[in-house]
């Protein structure tokens, strides 16, 4: 399928029936359908509507963000102490509990009313996971799952693409290449049996790295709004974004050959054209 025109707004609904002609039945009843996409690309509002068109056509179906499987503060702090001091900071590969996330989607096939399930929450304004009381309660097996992320899918680096840095946090506080190793070593060991999960890949795609920072932004300008104690400023985003810029542009490059279905974006997340599936 392929869409030249600009969909905006019903561009949802064509995402939606292209999602929906992917088709691909999934392990034991459960399809797991990955939405990868760069920061403030939408992806946490695609899913919903996804959930949404596929609820109303009769299927149980379930969003989760591998935003929710961040690591705590304190898990993180152990991190920087033993690995390297950049991983402090949540979002690169190895901050996210990969195991709890498998495990969920595990536990998910038997939810029941009689033995609901819980999925894990995460608050970016805390910058820790919520406690299990305050996790959603899930009542039934979902048919269709919908796992959104940064991150998805995205394959390591050859080794020799990890010595020089692509900017000034890697250059100054990384220079012998540590932490963006371990960082890589964990992207091709934890995370390839999450990739392996996934019965399709959808992508949202940007048309550069250089639209990230102010679709970001715009997220953090929500949490400013409303106080929360770890939002942050321009500067302290500026910096928090070079810890996404190495794999970001590395998915740039790497993701559109491997997605079932692209979603291409202008600078203002308008859609361009749609091209994959049936």
């Amino acid at each position: 399928m392929s869409r030249d025109r600009i969909t905006q707004p019903g561009y949802v609904e064509d995402v939606v029936a292209a999602v929906a002609a992917l088709g691909g039945a999934g392990t034991n009843g459960q399809t797991v359908i990955g939405i990868s996409g760069l920061q403030g690309s939408g992806k946490s509002t695609l899913a919903a509507r996804i959930v949404a068109a596929a609820t109303r056509n009769g299927r149980n179906a379930l969003a989760l963000s591998i935003d929710d499987f961040y690591l705590g503060r304190a898990a993180r702090a152990r991190l920087a102490r033993d690995v390297h001091p950049l991983l402090a900071t949540r979002g690169v590969p190895g901050t996210h509990d990969v195991g709890l996330l498998l495990r969920t989607l595990d536990d998910l096939r038997n939810a029941s009313v009689a033995r609901p399930m819980l999925v894990p929450r995460f608050d970016k304004g805390l910058d820790t996971r919520l406690p299990p009381s305050r996790w959603r309660r899930i009542g039934a097996a979902p048919d269709l799952v919908i796992v959104e992320g940064w991150c998805i899918g995205v394959p390591p680096q050859p080794r020799a693409a990890l010595l020089r840095p692509v900017n000034r946090l890697e250059r100054d506080e990384d220079a012998a290449a540590r932490w963006r190793g371990w960082v890589n070593d964990q992207l091709a060991q934890s995370y390839v049996p999450l990739w392996q999960r996934l019965d399709r890949l959808v992508l949202l795609q940007p048309p550069a790295y250089s639209v990230v920072r102010r679709w970001r932004d715009e997220q953090e300008h929500a949490l400013r709004k409303r106080r929360a104690p770890h939002a942050l400023t321009p500067a302290a985003l500026q910096r928090f974004l070079m810890h996404y810029e190495r794999l970001s542009r590395h998915a740039l490059q790497t993701l559109p050959a491997l997605a079932d279905l692209r979603v291409v974006l202008d600078a203002q997340r308008r859609v361009r054209r749609i091209v994959g599936g049936a």
